[in-house]
């Protein structure tokens, strides 16, 4: 198999995460894609027709793609548990969570490095900080105790949302309140696979 991916991506991380925590990085072949919202790279469109990372071409299937359906092949490949049966509605919530942090904040780089600078929308930006600081908010007052529980996806997830919120927006201070889902990301943060693919 062959992962499309850019490193600096947090959906790209997530994936790297389930592939190290399932033992089957040996199995892909990653690729380092040049791409931007603006213009995808030819080979990634030819994986994807959305144009995004991270896609999965696998040999003997169609491309896989968003990192959703990825991990949970992955999970399903390997028969890891990642998605538990008895906690699948509160892992699918939780990494969705996740996942809109990572969407919020990514568009917000994308508001302030793709669009001229004349029209950047700071009223966009605020608006998805809001998205990124409500979702926070609710980890820390709902969540912790499944993030303390046994390994699912939905905590590789957040690790890799919390991740990127320190590796893009770490000015914003997101731990400031939060001093549970703080403690958490710090013992989290320390696994093997996330120390591996710590973004640059």
């Amino acid at each position: 198999m062959k992962l499309l991916h850019s490193p600096a991506s947090p959906f790209v991380r997530k994936v790297l995460v389930t592939l190290r925590e399932t033992g089957q990085l040996s199995d892909v072949e990653v690729v380092n894609i040049a791409t931007t919202p603006m213009a995808s790279h030819p080979e990634l469109i030819a994986a994807n027709p959305v144009g995004k990372i991270p896609a999965l071409i696998r040999q003997d299937g169609p491309t896989l793609y968003d990192s959703r359906v990825i991990c949970r092949f992955l999970d399903a490949r390997a028969e890891a548990g990642l998605y538990p049966e008895k906690r699948l509605w509160d892992v699918l919530v939780l990494e969705a969570t996740a996942d809109g942090i990572m969407d919020a904040a990514v568009s917000i780089v994308y508001e302030e490095r793709f669009r001229p600078k004349e029209i950047v929308s700071m009223d966009w930006i605020e608006a998805q900080w809001a998205k990124v600081s409500r979702a926070l908010d609710a980890l820390e007052t709902r969540w912790m105790s499944h993030l303390s529980g046994p390994l699912d996806m939905g905590q590789i997830a957040v690790g890799c949302a919390l991740g990127y919120l320190d590796f893009r927006h770490d000015v914003r201070g997101w731990r400031t309140g939060r001093p549970e889902l703080a403690a958490w990301e710090a013992r989290f943060a320390r696994r093997e696979s996330m120390v591996a693919t710590r973004p640059e």
